[in-house]
């Protein structure tokens, strides 16, 4: 909690990001992420391009972990 706390305080916002020099369509973050993850027609995912809730944050942490070729990033961005 006290790094989704830190981040909070330092103005910037969790969003996800794919490396699709990396992504190869597994799926995982879908199944783990759906409300903010959908696949293609080919299998690819489609990001919610908005910032992941706290509510979401722990969840998109593991998606992100989990992902095979670790091609799905949760990065911070400096608010405006």
């Amino acid at each position: 909690m006290k790094a989704a706390t830190a981040t909070a305080a330092a103005g910037t916002d969790p969003r996800l990001d794919i490396d699709w020099t990396a992504c190869q369509g597994h799926g995982l973050c879908a199944e783990l992420l759906p409300e903010h993850i959908v696949l293609d027609d080919w299998g690819y995912p489609v990001l919610d391009r908005g910032p992941v809730p706290r509510t979401t944050l722990k969840r998109a942490r593991r998606a992100a972990a989990d992902c095979p070729v670790l091609a799905l990033k949760l990065t911070t961005t400096q608010g405006s």
